[in-house]
């Protein structure tokens, strides 16, 4: 497990509409043949307390530095607070991410640290036309892209955002619900 599986459910927002980017929830310590968020699929319901005593069983975790066993402890509190439809979409986000190639997850990351610079009204305006460009079959999503409408509402840099996150394989759409970014 990378440090940079966090990092899983900000590119997994991009496919599923960037404002996920709060759902920072890397899963436990994951064994070689484990997919992503393979383990708090199998852990999810059992109650918090047996959840918490698998994870500091795992050998993989303990052999993790105390500071990155201590996130995955808050991780892990934070997934079982959220309701069960948004731990779906975490565990699905985490799939996801584990499914794209090296160039797609550096991109991503690009594309979230161009979305951090962003007005928190205009990275919300990119969210949406990300959660619409998401229903579309990919040829319609850079028509969409390119239309004048587009150009209207959204700057250059803006449209060149929506462009990459639109060759990201994109997860399928889930219902869109406001949220703030962690980062």
């Amino acid at each position: 497990m990378t440090a940079r599986v966090g990092l899983a459910t900000l590119v997994l927002a991009l496919a599923s509409v960037i404002p996920s980017t709060a759902q920072k929830v890397p899963h436990p310590p994951k064994k070689q043949q484990q997919h992503a968020g393979e383990w708090l699929r199998q852990h999810k319901d059992l109650p918090p307390e047996q959840q918490r005593k698998a994870l500091e069983n795992d050998p993989q975790f303990r052999n993790l530095p105390p500071q990155r066993q201590q996130q995955l402890r808050n991780q892990l509190q934070r997934f079982n607070s959220a309701t069960p439809e948004k731990q779906e979409q975490m565990l699905n986000r985490m799939e996801t991410w584990e499914h794209l190639t090296p160039e797609q997850k550096q991109q991503a990351r690009q594309l979230h640290e161009q979305m951090q610079q962003l007005p928190p009204e205009r990275r919300q305006a990119v969210r949406n036309a990300v959660q619409a460009l998401r229903g579309m079959p990919p040829d319609a999503r850079q028509r969409e892209i390119d239309s004048d409408r587009y150009k209207k509402q959204f700057s250059p840099q803006e449209r060149n955002m929506l462009g990459s996150a639109s060759k990201l394989p994109l997860a399928p759409a889930e219902p869109s619900e406001p949220e703030s970014p962690e980062e």
